[in-house]
């Protein structure tokens, strides 16, 4: 009986072994996807000014190795004169202010079809009634694998 169990104990360890092998043909993407508006169409370029009540398609290229997934546009106000860690331009800024009523504009979108390359052309209209004065506008880019890459603009708002 003692050999028999052996035997199956042996069995099973060396079935567990086998089904725990590693696949060596899967490859790990280690990637970040890219994100430029350093290109004629891309927008906005660093310190654009953008007036109220105006339509502007907001244009930047994203790629990535292995496949695309989503992309965002953040417009917030810099009225405090905060920085972000991936800013591509310094522009002069305008003074301090507390916001009174600011443009948001956060929106979030998806790319469909397995696409290496994408250009994000969203067209934002400027409302009339918000506070002028500095702004950020933030692309990010996420791949199908979870790879973040973003990039920030200063810009201004005027009347």
């Amino acid at each position: 009986m003692k050999s028999t169990f052996k035997h199956f104990y042996f069995l099973f360890i060396i079935l567990l072994a086998a089904a725990c092998s590693s696949d060596d043909s899967t490859e790990i993407d280690e990637d970040k996807p890219t994100i430029s508006v350093n290109y004629t169409a891309g927008f906005p370029q660093g310190c654009a000014l953008l007036s109220r009540g105006e339509t502007y398609n907001f244009r930047a290229m994203v790629t990535d190795n292995s496949e695309l997934a989503a992309y965002s546009i953040d417009i917030h106000h810099n009225f405090d004169h905060h920085t972000h860690d991936d800013q591509v331009t310094e522009c002069d800024l305008g003074e301090i202010q507390s916001p009174v009523n600011p443009l948001i504009y956060v929106e979030n979108f998806t790319i469909e079809g397995s696409l290496t390359s994408y250009e994000i052309n969203i067209p934002v209209t400027i409302p009339t009634d918000i506070d002028t004065g500095d702004y950020h506008c933030a692309y990010s880019v996420t791949d199908a694998t979870g790879w973040q890459s973003r990039t920030s603009i200063d810009i201004k708002i005027v009347e």
